[in-house]
């Protein structure tokens, strides 16, 4: 079903279930003799999720190998390359001093559980009311217990988010690190720039900032995105991408955030491919990815 102006979810439905994907690929990269990642949690939040293909997958039930851009490998590194650089972004801004995190859109993210937090830390989680229930009882169940301060911020990203953060403690005196990760493509353009702008009204001096940015002008054409869905299918996952991105022109990230105050740095897709020690696949679907840069920026 395409996405309207209030439209809701939970983890097994419309952007919603993109997380719990997302999850999948961190559990299938955390496992064997040599994971790639250690996150214990991804693969029992994705069994709770239910959703059948997830669950096959991470039980290696479902083989793409005939798909050079799904194969496991293939998927675990890039879903690797991706949690790491978040990871180190998140590690590296507290152990600079910082004692506030952000994280948008949350998800099934986990970090709030797996990263060496240094002591003080508070990390906010932000996302709607069901999905943000659903982790924290879940975890809870499990006996899983945050190695930093969790608050949670049950709110949709289209409300008044930044009153709700600052009615949590979040302090605007004090610098924070957000992330803002796998969410821009699901915002229409004028949302993705509002986004940015409450980012940095809420935003002390020092504060950083990571997410993604694709240059590529077509990367999410409707011809792209078909072909994004058709892997989806062939994985088993009956959901349309198209109905799920937002088409059309949009600011460039790198350009809007170095207008508005950030110093940015951004890192090419092929670059933290190499620099983790994995090649990038040269199969063409996989294009639109060469485009991606992971972006670090920092509030002047």
């Amino acid at each position: 079903m395409p996405r309207t102006h209030d439209d809701s979810w939970d983890l097994a439905s419309s952007v919603g279930a993109t997380a719990t994907m997302v999850a999948a690929s961190r559990a299938l990269a955390s496992k064997g003799p040599d994971p790639l990642l250690d996150d214990p949690f991804a693969d029992p939040l994705v069994r709770a999720v239910g959703l059948p293909p997830f669950i096959r997958l991470i039980d290696g039930e479902i083989n793409l190998d005939d798909d050079s851009a799904m194969t496991a490998r293939t998927r675990a590194e890039q879903m690797t390359v991706r949690t790491r650089f978040f990871d180190d972004f998140f590690i590296a801004a507290t152990n600079s001093g910082i004692r506030q995190a952000v994280i948008l859109a949350s998800g099934l993210d986990t970090r709030a559980y797996r990263l060496p937090w240094p002591a003080g830390t508070v990390v906010y989680e932000i996302d709607q009311p069901q999905v943000i229930d659903f982790k924290t009882n879940t975890l809870a169940g499990l006996g899983a217990d945050p190695t930093a301060e969790r608050r949670t911020v049950s709110i949709d990203l289209r409300d008044d988010w930044p009153t709700a953060l600052r009615d949590r403690g979040f302090d605007v005196n004090k610098p924070a690190a957000w992330s803002a990760e796998g969410l821009l493509p699901y915002l229409p353009s004028e949302a993705q720039d509002r986004l940015f702008d409450n980012i940095t009204a809420l935003s002390a001096p020092g504060s950083r900032l990571a997410t993604e940015h694709i240059s590529h002008p077509d990367a999410f054409s409707r011809e792209s995105v078909q072909r994004i869905g058709e892997r989806w299918r062939k994985a088993g996952f009956d959901l349309n991408p198209a109905d799920l991105f937002y088409h059309g022109e949009r600011s460039n990230v790198i350009d809007y955030l170095n207008g508005h105050g950030w110093q940015v740095t951004a890192h090419p897709a092929p670059e933290l491919y190499e620099r983790n020690g994995f090649t990038f696949p040269e199969d063409e679907s996989m294009s639109m990815f060469r485009e991606m840069s992971y972006v670090d920026a920092t509030l002047k």
